[in-house]
């Protein structure tokens, strides 16, 4: 079994071309109405749940899931009842 680190998910983003790699803790139920980021996103999440809307695409994402959302896409984020730990390496 290969277990994902918080240092093993950085090392290996920084490999690919991301060039920042941070930690965000998500409150319970917050819900992102629709919305862009100026960056490439490459994300694990590291507990808890939460669901990306892309389109008309809705992912349920939880603990141990990996993403990636490209610079610019419009996407909305809700947040499950314990909220999440999600790893983030960006590309600017």
């Amino acid at each position: 079994m290969n277990t994902i680190t918080q240092e093993s998910f950085r090392e290996q983003s920084l490999r690919e071309g991301f060039e920042e790699f941070i930690v965000r803790e998500w409150a319970p139920g917050l819900h992102l109405a629709t919305h862009t980021h100026p960056f490439d996103v490459s994300a694990y999440v590291a507990s808890g749940e939460y669901w990306l809307t892309v389109g008309q695409e809705v992912k349920h994402l939880k603990a141990g899931d990996k993403f990636r959302l490209a610079r610019n896409v419009p996407h909305e984020e809700l947040y499950g009842p314990q909220g999440a730990t999600v790893w983030v390496a960006r590309a600017y």
